[in-house]
C-alpha cells in the first residue's frame, strides 16, 4: 500500500469516522448525507489505490470530467475535484475554499443550537474537521495534484469508471437542489406558511392577476348611462373587494426582470436573482464596486479585494466576501447574512430588518454604523465558535447641562 493511501486510511478512520458517528446520532437527512460522504471517500480511496498501482492514462481528465458531469452528489464532486480538475492545479486551496463556503452555512447551525443541543455543535465541528484534515493531507502528499505510479500498467478508461463508481454502493435519493439556503427551513413548517405562500403566489402573477376580472363595456357603465342608475340592481359595478388596487399593476412588473450578474465598467451588477445559492464573482480589482439589488433567497461569494459593496432591497440574502477597502452598505433589506473572510473597515446598516454579520479575526476592528434598523447581531469568533452580540436598537438621551448625551438603553422585558 502506497504511503499516501495509508495516510488517507488514517483520515477515514479518524475524522471521517467521527463525522459518521455524530451523523448517525442525528438520524434523518443528516445520516443520509453522511452516507453520501462516506461513499465519496470510499470511491476516492479506490481511486488513490488505482493511481498508486497504475500509470496515468492520457484520457484521465476526460474520464473524470465526464464522470463529474454525471455525478450529482456534491460531497463526491468536491472530493473528486481536488485530484482531477485541470483548472485547479493546486487542490489544497480549493478544499480550503470549499471549507470556507461550508462554514458560512454551518455558522447558522452553531448559532441556533449552541445553547440548546450540543449534538448539532459536535456534528458541525466534526464535519469541518474533515476538510481541515483533508487539506493537510493534500499538502503533504498531493501538493500539485494526484501522483500516479511511474511503473505498472496504464490505467484504462474502463478501470477508471469502475473505480469512480465503486463508492456509490448505496442507491442515492433524488439529488438535492444544492447548498441549503440561509432561509431557516424549520420556519416553512409553521402554520402561517401555507397562507403566505398562497398570497405570494397570487401576487407573483403580475399583470395576470387582473385576468379574472370581467370586462365592462361602455354601454354597461352607470356613469355613462344615467338610465342604468334608475333601473337599480340588474347592472352592478364591481365591489371594492374585487377592485384591483391602483398600485398593484405598478408593483407587478418587477417579476418580469431578467436576473443580472455582469461587470459594467467598474461596477459589478447583481440584480433580480431568485433562489440562487451558487453566485460567485471572481477576478475582482481594487477599483471595482458591487451593487446588489432585489435579490431574494440567494447567496453571493465575492473573491479577492474590492472597493465597496452595496446590498439594496434584498430579502433572505447571504453575502460572503474576502476583503473590502471601503464600506459594505445594507439598505432597505430584510433577513441579511454577511460573512467577512478577510478585512473590512466599515459596515453600514440602514432601514433593514434582520442582519447577521460574521466577522473574521482580521476584521474585529470593523465599525458598524446603523440607523432605522432592527434585529441586528454581530457574531465574533471565539475558541473555534461564534459568540453573538446584539446591536442596540433603543437609546436614551439626556441633557447633562451643556450637551445632549445619548447611550444605549437596556430593554426591560
Amino acid at each position: 500500500i502506497a504511503p499516501y493511501v495509508e495516510a488517507f486510511d488514517r483520515l477515514l478512520n479518524g475524522s471521517v469516522a467521527e463525522f459518521l458517528r455524530y451523523s448517525k446520532i442525528l438520524e434523518g437527512d443528516v445520516k443520509t448525507h453522511a452516507e453520501m460522504v462516506r461513499a465519496a471517500f470510499q470511491a476516492q480511496r479506490s481511486f488513490l489505490v488505482l493511481a498508486s498501482q497504475c500509470q496515468e492514462p492520457q484520457e484521465v481528465r476526460k474520464v473524470t470530467q465526464s464522470f463529474k458531469r454525471q455525478w450529482h452528489l456534491r460531497a463526491c464532486f468536491h472530493v473528486y475535484k481536488h485530484g482531477s480538475d485541470e483548472k485547479s492545479p493546486k487542490p489544497g486551496p480549493y478544499v480550503k475554499e470549499m471549507n470556507d463556503a461550508a462554514t458560512f452555512y454551518t455558522n447558522r447551525v452553531l448559532k441556533d443550537y449552541k445553547n440548546s443541543d450540543t449534538r448539532h455543535v459536535d456534528w458541525v465541528k466534526s464535519y469541518l474537521n474533515i476538510w481541515s484534515e483533508l487539506q493537510a493531507y493534500i499538502k503533504e502528499h498531493h501538493t500539485t495534484g494526484l501522483s500516479w505510479s511511474k511503473t505498472g500498467p496504464v490505467a484504462s478508461s474502463v478501470s477508471m469508471r469502475s473505480v469512480l463508481t465503486s463508492g456509490s454502493c448505496l442507491s442515492p435519493p433524488p439529488p438535492p437542489p444544492g447548498p441549503p439556503p440561509i432561509l431557516d427551513t424549520e420556519t416553512t413548517k409553521e402554520e402561517g406558511t401555507a397562507a403566505r405562500s398562497a398570497l405570494f403566489a397570487q401576487l407573483n402573477q403580475g399583470e395576470a392577476i387582473t385576468k379574472g376580472l370581467r370586462h365592462v363595456s361602455d354601454d354597461q357603465k352607470t356613469h355613462k348611462n344615467p338610465s342604468l342608475r334608475a333601473q337599480g340592481p340588474p347592472v352592478r359595478s364591481p365591489t371594492k373587494s374585487h377592485t384591483p388596487s391602483p398600485t398593484s399593476p405598478k408593483n407587478s412588473p418587477q417579476q418580469s426582470h431578467a436576473p443580472v450578474l455582469e461587470l459594467e465598467g467598474k461596477k459589478w451588477r447583481v440584480e433580480y436573482q431568485e433562489d440562487k445559492n451558487d453566485l460567485v464573482i471572481n477576478n475582482t480589482e481594487l477599483k471595482q464596486v458591487a451593487y446588489i439589488f432585489k435579490c431574494n433567497k440567494s447567496t453571493l461569494q465575492i473573491k479577492g479585494k474590492i472597493n465597496s459593496i452595496t446590498i439594496d432591497n434584498c430579502k433572505k440574502f447571504g453575502l460572503v466576501f474576502d476583503n473590502v477597502v471601503g464600506i459594505v452598505e445594507v439598505i432597505n433589506s430584510r433577513d441579511i447574512q454577511i460573512q467577512v473572510m478577510g478585512k473590512v473597515p466599515t459596515i453600514s446598516i440602514n432601514k433593514t430588518e434582520g442582519c447577521h454579520i460574521y466577522l473574521s479575526e482580521e476584521s474585529l476592528d470593523c465599525e458598524i454604523v446603523s440607523a432605522k434598523s432592527s434585529e441586528m447581531n454581530i457574531l465574533i469568533p471565539q475558541d473555534g465558535d461564534y459568540k453573538e452580540f446584539p446591536v442596540p436598537e433603543q437609546f436614551k438621551t439626556a441633557w447633562d447641562g451643556s450637551k445632549l448625551v445619548t447611550e444605549p438603553a437596556e430593554i426591560v422585558g
